[in-house]
């Protein structure tokens, strides 16, 4: 078995005049974006293509340190290596480097003085074209005594760049805002995740609830809200059956969560008098922003329904699969989630899996792919499902997951965004409009991607039917 890499290094007496000692390195975006990470430099040269395209160079370019960074890196690893104390560097900036350059930057010594181990050393970085992107003059002391160690094995970085996000944004963008009744907006954060919306031009918010609390609310929360509708009532309760009024009235097209709890305003969506049911079941989605994979990762249901039934469940996919549609999937893949992937009839939730996929088969369920049980190991690791022996088109490739409970579905989702580093988008479904929720702990970014897909599934309904996207009747 081979043992560690190792680094060594090379003493002031082992080195020569015309030594030299040379790095690799292909340019990827990630470099660019974990370079400004560490640094703080976010100038939009580096990070902004649409910018960078009116710039001097047309394109994104590396940060030029990112190269100066290379250099540090022969001098520390390989020429002279561990020990060696950097003095003085100069560098000169001759071309740009972009993502795909592959840049060798090497080091040779020109100079060696005794009396203090000092050592001058050329310094060049060419691209794959031979040409110069920097060249330069390095000062160093060298070591003086022998160094051997293990290499140290760096750590897997993934980056989160939200582009899932962005791009839910970019498709809720350019139209009219959409009108949205805010329940209850009587807090800092309420308040803010409403008027952040409206400043993105995804909705126009009437303010339902106590009108001295909302402007309280907009006081400490520094945020003027002249020009905004206030419907003043004198309570949440009140706040939650008003805003149902307005969207059956048609004044409001969304209803957004303010600081009043979930089961509060769920209770008047609900309500079988008064309140927005359609024939479908109501159901809880998350859209998942997960670091790593490419498309946007559907959990429900996470928050409504406790212990759904079978009827329930094939509600809660197809609310899933109309989501799904609207932010881009056109057949989207559906693992029904178990602790296996075998029907077991000790496992209620295997057999339920089971035959949903057969009521799928039966055009009971459409515009998606179904398979279940799957565990959710071989639901998303293409490796996993190929491990077990799996032949499918949704294992190891699921886009909605639908999970067997809602404790199920809530560990989940929290599981991924406090261990794996998601953002969790979530809205209701299956009501006559989509129902924005949000928490305190979210973030500007998620709370704008909630809305972003509640606008869309706006958009998506017809005057016809206003339950469900795409005319269909609920």
């Amino acid at each position: 078995m081979a043992g560690p890499a190792m680094i060594e290094n090379r003493t002031f007496d082992e080195i020569e005049v015309g030594d030299t000692a040379s790095v690799t390195r292909t340019l990827e975006p990630e470099d660019i974006q974990l370079f400004a990470l560490v640094s703080g430099d976010v100038n939009p040269a580096h990070l902004d293509a649409q910018y960078a395209a009116t710039d001097m160079f047309r394109h994104v370019i590396a940060h030029g340190m990112w190269g100066g960074g290379l250099i540090s890196a022969v001098l520390g690893t390989q020429l002279p290596g561990p020990g060696t104390i950097y003095l003085d560097q100069s560098l000169r900036f001759r071309r740009p480097v972009a993502p795909g350059d592959t840049i060798t930057a090497s080091v040779t010594v020109v100079e060696k003085r005794a009396e203090k181990k000092i050592l001058i050393l050329d310094c060049r970085c060419a691209n794959q074209h031979g040409e110069d992107v920097i060249t330069g003059q390095a000062q160093v002391i060298a070591p003086g005594e022998k160094v051997l160690r293990p290499r140290a094995e760096l750590p897997d970085v993934r980056l989160n760049d939200h582009d899932k996000y962005r791009r839910l944004m970019e498709l809720a963008g350019g139209s009219d805002p959409v009108p949205t009744a805010i329940v209850h907006p009587c807090s800092e954060a309420a308040i803010t995740a409403a008027l952040d919306a409206a400043q993105a031009g995804l909705i126009a918010p009437i303010l339902i609830g106590p009108d001295a609390k909302i402007k309280a609310a907009a006081t400490a929360a520094s945020r003027a809200i002249d020009g905004f509708r206030i419907v003043p009532v004198a309570h949440s309760h009140a706040a939650a059956a008003k805003a149902v009024e307005l969207v059956r009235t048609r004044e409001a097209q969304l209803v957004m969560k303010g600081s009043l709890h979930t089961d509060e305003l769920m209770g008047a969506v609900v309500s079988s008098a008064t309140g927005l049911r359609t024939e479908r079941r109501i159901s809880h989605a998350y859209v998942m922003d997960v670091p790593g994979r490419p498309t946007p990762l559907i959990i429900t249901d996470a928050a409504i329904n406790i212990a759904p039934s079978l009827e329930e469940k094939a509600d809660i996919i197809r609310n899933a699969i109309d989501l799904a549609h609207v932010i881009g999937m056109e057949a989207p893949k559906v693992a029904i989630l178990a602790a296996v992937e075998t029907v077991n009839p000790a496992m209620p939730s295997t057999l339920d899996a089971a035959a949903l996929c057969k009521m799928a088969d039966r055009g009971q369920i459409s515009g998606g792919i179904l398979d279940g049980p799957l565990a959710f190991d071989n639901a998303v690791s293409e490796a996993a499902a190929r491990e077990k022996g799996i032949v499918s088109e949704v294992a190891g490739h699921a886009e909605i997951l639908v999970v067997p409970n809602l404790e199920a579905g809530n560990m989940l989702a929290k599981q991924l965004t406090f261990l794996g580093g998601a953002d969790a988008a979530g809205i209701v479904l299956g009501a006559r409009v989509p129902i924005i929720l949000t928490s305190r702990a979210d973030s500007l970014r998620t709370r704008l991607a909630s809305c972003a897909v509640a606008v869309l599934m706006a958009r998506a309904v017809t005057p016809a039917a206003p339950g469900l996207p795409g005319g269909k009747s609920a």
